[in-house]
């Protein structure tokens, strides 16, 4: 494909998920909000909206497009898979030699979580390890996620990052589930005399990971393919662990075991602080919520939402633990959005 109709194809998928964001997603709303009014009792369960709502001609073309949206954008005729596979070559190009950097730490044999291969999620085709092009596809992707925010998507991760230096200034930092590094960016520029490591699964990722970063002349950050659940650092080594999105994208038991991790990896009185999709102010949202989840491939969003994930960090140990919502821009409103926007949720916790 030329590079023209692929950057007009993926420019209309975003203004039509604007579409979807500002124009069906508040129309739908009302039409649920004027028929609970009139339903005998206020609907408690995410089962009670699916029946007011469930069937509508609204909710219909609502979830279609949210499914069609993705799909089309990542691999469709103009997706991102097909458009950065193609052009291999030109993509790759500028890694070259990246495998010999010290800021890299790639495993040829490593050995895949079978939850991680069993789903393409996102819509990913064949996930965001299996092609050597996915970090690039990844990045291109995630420009979109937050069709509101467009070239402010950055502003989300450096306002965590403000947030959790109002808790001091670390010196030892593991951003764990990276990605391609954009979680990782505003902590290695905010705190440049920290050593920072940054971990996930795919190594495609975390080669785009260590490419930005060594253009952006960072020497104190690492990139390495390793999963959060377990890994290779000594006991105490960090005095922050963090992560971005990375929560909802792990089996309940695999949570439970990132979060044994980060305890381990801890100092004593160091801090856990994750940005993920967590508070639902309504049983709307969660019924929206978790239609996501089932549309994107995301099947372990709802289990995570479930979870009071407050009593369980008290039960491994951790104290000073806060769950809050979070306002990925200014004037968000995280209880009442008049558009659809995820859940952002702030979860903290400190190692006694």
């Amino acid at each position: 494909m030329d590079d023209r109709s692929f950057a007009v194809a993926q420019a209309m998928i975003l203004e039509t998920k604007k579409y979807w964001t500002t124009k069906l997603y508040p129309a739908l709303k009302e039409d649920y909000q004027h028929r609970a009014s009139l339903s005998d009792a206020p609907p408690q369960t995410v089962n009670d909206v699916r029946g007011l709502i469930g069937g509508t001609t609204d909710y219909q073309v609502y979830a279609w497009l949210e499914r069609h949206l993705q799909r089309f954008k990542y691999s469709g005729r103009y997706g991102l898979a097909p458009y950065h596979r193609e052009r291999r070559d030109n993509f790759l190009a500028p890694l070259t030699g990246m495998t010999d950097n010290e800021n890299l730490d790639v495993d040829p044999d490593f050995d895949q979580p079978k939850y991680y291969r069993a789903v393409d999620i996102h819509q990913h085709p064949g996930g965001v390890w299996s092609a050597d092009t996915a970090g690039f596809e990844y990045e291109r992707g995630a420009r979109s996620t937050t069709p509101m925010m467009g070239g402010k998507h950055r502003d989300l991760h450096q306002r965590f990052t403000d947030l959790v230096a109002e808790g001091g200034t670390p010196s030892r930092v593991l951003d764990m589930g990276c990605g391609f590094g954009k979680s990782t960016q505003p902590f290695y520029e905010s705190f440049a005399d920290a050593r920072i490591d940054a971990i996930d699964l795919s190594a495609p990722c975390v080669t785009l990971g260590a490419y930005t970063a060594r253009q952006g002349q960072a020497k104190n950050t690492r990139f390495r393919q390793m999963s959060a659940c377990e890994t290779d650092y000594d006991d105490s080594e960090f005095d922050l662990v963090t992560s971005t999105m990375l929560i909802h994208e792990l089996p309940p038991p695999q949570i439970e075991q990132m979060f044994d991790e980060s305890l381990r990896l801890l100092q004593s009185g160091g801090r856990m602080v994750h940005l993920d999709f967590h508070e639902l102010p309504d049983v709307f949202a969660r019924f929206i919520h978790y239609g996501h989840g089932r549309r994107n491939n995301e099947p372990f969003m709802e289990p995570w939402a479930e979870m009071d994930v407050a009593s369980v960090l008290k039960e491994k140990g951790f104290k000073d633990v806060t769950v809050k919502s979070f306002a990925e821009a200014e004037g968000v409103d995280a209880v009442n959005s008049p558009v659809w926007r995820f859940p952002w949720t702030v979860i903290s916790a400190v190692k006694p």
